[in-house]
């Protein structure tokens, strides 16, 4: 029971995750970089000290800016 319940914590953990550089470069100002198409996962290549999470988090941020391909093309850069 206990494996069940680490697993779904994990599980739990990784959704949380999904996306974020998507999320953060479209609605924190600045954090965008003027970045028209695919700013999550341009946010998610920038060198932090958080580099290992980006290991997570790239592709679940790739996915969420394809599904975004449309609303980028029509808002335009992100400040």
């Amino acid at each position: 029971m206990t494996t069940v319940l680490r697993a779904l914590l994990l599980a739990c953990c990784l959704a949380m995750l999904t996306g974020c550089g998507s999320i953060i470069s479209r609605t924190l100002p600045g954090q965008g970089h003027g970045n028209q198409y695919y700013p999550g996962v341009q946010w998610d290549v920038r060198d932090t000290p958080w580099r290992f999470l980006t290991i997570i988090d790239l592709p679940l941020s790739l996915v969420l800016d394809t599904l975004l391909l449309p609303v980028d093309a029509h808002h335009g850069p992100y400040e």
